[in-house]
């Protein structure tokens, strides 16, 4: 299988509700060669969140084939819901936060997608610090950014 990394950060411009955006790096090395590949897009009425969700969402999506991906995010709700099993809570528990079922999980119609982007790969998710210097996340920042800024955003259709 193709060894991946990937980069990826969400912005939003008036968290909650404003313009937001997303920006993703995929590099896979073949060889002597690096083979580089940048993604953004925005919506609007959106939360940071969601788009910290959509850049992983749509950088698994990109890949063609079956993946070992090492995945860097600055998103300690995305990178802890996976690595502490917090998603899998939520989905065995019907989307709510406990079995209790007194509070219901956020962005259901997102984890749902990113669940099933990762089921052909190997995922590794790893924390990094954002606005830290690291190239890749800086990368990702300013296309979130300025993803952010686009004209005629679509409005992100939530599905709680």
């Amino acid at each position: 299988m193709d060894e991946i990394v990937i980069y990826t950060d969400g912005a939003c411009l008036g968290n909650p509700d404003g313009p937001g955006g997303y920006g993703a790096v995929l590099i896979c090395k073949i060889g002597d060669k690096e083979h580089k590949k940048e993604l953004s897009g925005g919506f609007n009425k959106t939360t940071n969140n969601r788009m910290e969700l959509m850049a992983v969402i749509v950088a698994l999506e990109a890949l063609k084939r079956p993946c070992n991906v090492t995945l860097y995010s600055d998103s300690k709700y995305i990178v802890d819901a996976i690595n502490l099993g917090w998603v899998m809570k939520w989905k065995r528990n019907s989307w709510y936060k406990d079995a209790k079922k007194k509070e219901k999980a956020k962005n259901v119609d997102l984890w749902i997608r990113l669940l099933k982007a990762m089921e052909n790969h190997n995922v590794k998710f790893e924390w990094v610090k954002g606005h830290a210097g690291n190239w890749g996340n800086e990368l990702c920042d300013k296309l979130a950014s300025s993803a952010a800024l686009g004209e005629d955003l679509p409005i992100d259709v939530r599905e709680e």
